[in-house]
């Protein structure tokens, strides 16, 4: 998923910190370049659960 919004790397720490905190996820890699993030999980993650944690650090998932 791409991400738009983040500018420095407190911006990856909060989405980071959000995304985490979802149950089931065990990582969470953001490229703050690109906006890229890939998320590992031991289960299907509802994406609009995904989409809320990102909008509670107070950034947009793009599309």
């Amino acid at each position: 998923m791409i991400v738009t919004g983040m500018t420095c790397n407190h911006c990856v720490a909060s989405v980071s910190e959000e995304i985490g905190a979802i149950p089931g996820v065990t990582s969470v890699d953001v490229d703050l370049a690109t906006g890229k993030v890939v998320i590992g999980s031991t289960t299907d993650l509802d994406p609009r659960a995904v989409a809320d944690a990102v909008e509670e650090a107070g950034y947009s998932v793009a599309g």
